[in-house]
């Protein structure tokens, strides 16, 4: 009777953020390590790359918070200085430079924006349940143009952006999903805002392009499931969750403590991705 009723019950849903559905499709062993693995083990040092992110990221907030008169390109500069992260960075003087920089590159973006052109959402929590998953995330920017909603996402790194970056992006398709059931508003433009050149990649989603991205994250969670429950119930822990190795290994913040991604490639210095070397996808 008892397992009737719980096979009767309702199936619990996978609670995720686009970061944890990432983290498992990239590597199931680091998956383990951030989000099952008590104590949690110790990551590397922070990555300067990281710190600009953060630091344009956090500016372009705090400027849409300013009055209308203060959104200037001069007060953009001047937030990215105030708000600057240091971590990382190879000395004070890299630092320096690197803080310069993004000045630079937030006066120069928001010279091209409408500064009384509101935002829908800024930095604006968002959730949606299907099936099997309850998301949820932050978007960046929310923008509502001729009665539809826009998922705006920045961008820092090096590497230029296409139009395909975007349509193929499922934490976009899950944040056009999540933002059109919250606000009631058709969300289907979504948009890579790519600071270091001002280049904008554009998709525009159909239901059957979001069912898509639904459906393969559900299909990560589901996996992800399967080897927590196999962990759970005894399953050795490399076997449940084995490492995936590939050219993200040399920037895993747990790389000291995997040998299959130490053969991978060289150990990467925390400020090598602002150099001349491939910056790691996604940045």
């Amino acid at each position: 009777m008892a397992q009737m009723e719980l096979a009767g019950m309702p199936r619990r849903l996978f609670a995720c953020t686009p970061s944890r559905l990432a983290a498992y499709e990239d590597c199931p062993r680091r998956y383990r390590m951030i989000y099952l693995d008590r104590p949690k083990p110790p990551k590397g040092p922070a990555w300067a790359h990281t710190s600009v992110g953060v630091s344009v990221h956090n500016t372009l907030r705090r400027w849409w918070e300013e009055p209308f008169e203060r959104r200037t390109p001069a007060r953009a500069a001047q937030l990215a200085r105030l708000l600057w992260v240091e971590e990382g960075f190879r000395d004070a003087a890299h630092s320096a430079s690197w803080r310069e920089r993004a000045a630079e590159m937030v006066a120069g973006y928001v010279s091209g924006l409408d500064p009384a052109a509101e935002p829908r959402g800024v930095e604006r929590s968002v959730a949606a349940r299907t099936d099997a998953l309850a998301f949820s995330g932050r978007v960046d920017r929310l923008d509502e143009r001729d009665g539809e909603l826009v998922v705006v996402d920045y961008k820092t790194g090096r590497r230029p952006l296409t139009d395909v970056d975007a349509r193929s992006s499922p934490a976009l398709a899950l944040y056009a999903l999540a933002a059109g059931r919250m606000l009631r508003r058709a969300c289907r433009r979504v948009e890579l805002h790519h600071l270091p050149t001002g280049q904008v990649a554009v998709a525009e989603h159909t239901e059957e392009s979001i069912a898509r991205h639904v459906r393969r994250a559900e299909s990560v969670a589901a996996d992800a499931v399967a080897a927590t429950e196999a962990l759970r119930t005894g399953a050795d822990a490399d076997r449940a969750f084995p490492p995936r190795p590939g050219s993200l290994c040399s920037w895993c913040d747990f790389r000291t403590l995997c040998p299959e991604g130490q053969l991978v490639g060289p150990q990467r210095q925390p400020w090598d991705a602002l150099g001349d070397e491939p910056a790691p996808a996604g940045t």
